[in-house]
């Protein structure tokens, strides 16, 4: 038999071969990477939200050089998911809506356990919430309060999931800053800074109620630990 090591068909065969073989590893990649997200993604579809990439990014990453980056991200990502169907599960809202709470109280720097639970009280989860005295949305905003972080803003801005979410969250936030007492804090964000010092001044517990609810159970201050 004739040695066909140095010819070019044999030297063909190899290319032709490991062509093979890298289309292979391709092919295992993504696999891998299907069977993945298959897992990441929840069991019940009533839960399975579509959000942006965007929210889904953490609010800070490791560098480029950094070989590790792919599983921190993935663990992130993964501890978010829990997080938000946990909430999702707990207070009987869609994972879409659970994720834009959690995150923009993240955003702002606020417990998300706190966040939910002045969202509950404030609207039961209804973004079309409307009081008898103006206040709007998810977190029951005025549109004067909302008009101090963002000039100009409409009412109907103030329907919009993410934009009341986010400045309702500022304002708590300020707040908890403003007065380093999370019951405070709460109150004036339901009364109004007035009533409630005024109260204060005149040794007037003022407590209406709305801080117990709020924080039965609660053990943070406020702010994202």
């Amino acid at each position: 038999m004739h040695d066909l090591s140095r010819t070019y068909a044999h030297y063909g065969d190899r290319l032709r071969r490991r062509s093979k073989i890298r289309a292979a590893l391709i092919l295992l990649g993504f696999a891998v990477a299907s069977v993945t997200a298959a897992w990441d993604w929840p069991a019940d579809p009533a839960q399975a939200a579509v959000v942006s990439n965007d929210s889904m990014a953490p609010t800070s990453r490791p560098s480029a050089d950094d070989s590790d980056e792919s599983q921190w991200f993935a663990g992130e990502h993964l501890e978010r998911w829990n997080r938000v169907f946990r909430y999702a599960k707990q207070y009987r809202i869609t994972a879409d809506l659970a994720a834009a709470i959690h995150d923009e109280a993240v955003g702002q720097n606020i417990d998300p356990d706190l966040a939910f639970r002045l969202v509950r009280l404030e609207s039961r989860f209804h973004e079309g919430a409307k009081s008898s005295v103006g206040a709007i949305g998810l977190t029951q905003l005025m549109p004067k309060t909302a008009r101090i972080y963002e000039p100009g803003i409409s009412i109907e801005d103030l329907h919009e999931r993410h934009t009341n979410l986010r400045i309702g969250f500022r304002y708590l936030h300020d707040m908890l800053k403003q007065y380093g007492s999370v019951r405070t804090a709460l109150l004036v964000y339901n009364r109004g800074a007035l009533a409630v010092l005024i109260e204060k001044e005149m040794g007037i517990d003022p407590s209406n109620g709305y801080d117990a609810i709020v924080l039965r159970g609660y053990r943070g201050n406020g702010f994202l630990q």
